[in-house]
């Protein structure tokens, strides 16, 4: 039986393949050159029609093809992504792009399409177009208080980021919510917790990607006095813990079943991958859709290195079939292929040593801004870099034979946690 959110999903696909036929728009140069090269390639050709021939009957089956998928794309480059209230519970179509190709990721076709370099280069290029419109003063349309008054016939009940069903969905992701100073309140706790303009239009955002980004006030998320132990790593983002081994391989079948850490591929072959070896400890936590994405160091040190690396958008491990929840059952595997960002600081603590940060974007997370320089002096807590758009997830590498003690807060690693606050101690090295 198909769940609450993907019949919230299935629905909202329908109304967007309705909008799509109804209204069609002249395709978006970013759009027409990824349909030129889906013609102009047997290999695509053959991959982009059989992923939608090779999706089992009844999933996802409003989009028949890759013309169709192209045509919603093409209309999502135009909108911001809001709330839609139904029968008393919200939805939200976090990744829409996504949404579209959820079942057919999973197929040998999508595989093989989503693992393309030339896909990926015009995916980035559809993505930046998005990411365009997200920065602009067009997209705060979707950043106000009660129902939003642009067309939105692809949502039941379209309602704004500061409606009280949206600010309760935020507030639901605060680990700290109704503790000390913090209030339950939600609207109360949005102002609490994040810089922002209550009085002016949009809370003072001048666009989604400026909320997206916000900021934690002063004082909210601060490094306790006890965990400035140089001993203490704290957590790099607001995230929840997805997994934690301590038996990394340098090489391995990432996209097997368990999805193994490869750590020369989640490097990217970088010259300091080869101070890692066997045996080093990964440690990955998610960030939702809803709650703060900036990053933050997790130990003093020293920036030695940074890179960006271009990579995937919407491939899926093979081995989880087909991933109602694609890409968050996919986080192991993506850590090797996907868009990423690597920040490699040497710890002024050498019992803790080298570690690698790893910033990775999922789906429509296109972008991951590195806000430090090589060279850079962190302290614990200090930002070091963003995502723009869209839940998220990152790994915390170390080398073999440091040894830490890890708090999870009371939980197994897994994709049922809950936020750790970001600069809270989540380990202590032996």
């Amino acid at each position: 039986m198909a769940s609450l959110r993907q019949n919230f999903l299935n629905r909202w696909i329908e109304k967007k393949v309705a909008q799509a036929k109804s209204n069609p728009l002249p395709l978006h140069p970013a759009i027409e050159d990824l349909r030129n090269a889906i013609y102009n390639d047997a290999v695509l050709y053959m991959a982009f029609t059989s992923m939608y021939d090779q999706v089992p009957q009844g999933y996802n089956d409003q989009v028949k093809n890759f013309e169709t998928m192209l045509q919603i794309m093409n209309q999502i480059l135009r909108e911001g992504p809001c709330y839609s209230q139904i029968e008393d519970k919200i939805g939200l179509v976090g990744f829409p792009i996504n949404a579209i190709l959820d079942w057919a990721m999973g197929t040998e076709g999508g595989y093989l399409a989503f693992t393309n370099s030339l896909v990926n280069e015009k995916l980035y290029n559809i993505l930046s177009v998005w990411k365009n419109f997200l920065e602009s003063p067009d997209s705060t349309y979707v950043l106000v208080h009660g129902p939003i008054n642009q067309p939105q016939p692809d949502y039941t009940n379209p309602v704004g980021w500061f409606s009280p069903v949206a600010l309760e969905a935020i507030a639901s992701m605060d680990p700290l919510r109704g503790q000390g100073n913090d209030p339950y309140d939600a609207l109360q706790n949005f102002i609490y917790n994040y810089q922002c303009q209550p009085d002016k239009p949009h809370f003072g955002y001048k666009s989604w990607d400026d909320f997206f980004t916000r900021e934690f006030n002063p004082g909210v998320r601060e490094v306790s006095k006890e965990d400035w132990d140089p001993s203490v790593i704290v957590n790099a983002c607001e995230s929840a813990p997805y997994n934690c081994v301590t038996n990394a391989m340098m090489k391995d079948k990432f996209w097997m079943k368990g999805q193994p850490y490869s750590l020369l591929d989640i490097m990217d072959n970088h010259d300091l991958a080869g101070e890692f070896g066997d045996n080093s400890t990964v440690y990955q936590a998610f960030l939702c859709a809803k709650t703060y994405h900036r990053w933050n160091s997790p130990v003093d040190g020293r920036v030695v290195a940074i890179k960006n690396v271009p990579g995937t958008y919407y491939s899926e491990a093979p081995a989880e079939g087909y991933d109602p929840a694609g890409p968050n059952d996919s986080q192991g595997y993506i850590a090797e292929l996907a868009a990423r960002a690597l920040i490699f600081i040497e710890s002024d603590n050498d019992k803790i040593g080298l570690i690698c940060f790893v910033a990775i974007g999922m789906a429509e997370v296109s972008s991951c801004e590195i806000t430090v320089r090589e060279g850079d002096h962190v302290k614990k807590g200090d930002p070091i870099g963003t995502f723009h758009f869209g839940g998220s997830t990152h790994c915390l590498i170390f080398r073999p034979g440091v040894n830490i003690n890890f708090d999870f807060h009371g939980q197994t690693p897994s994709l049922n946690t809950s936020n750790i606050p970001v600069k809270a101690r989540i380990g202590v090295v032996q």
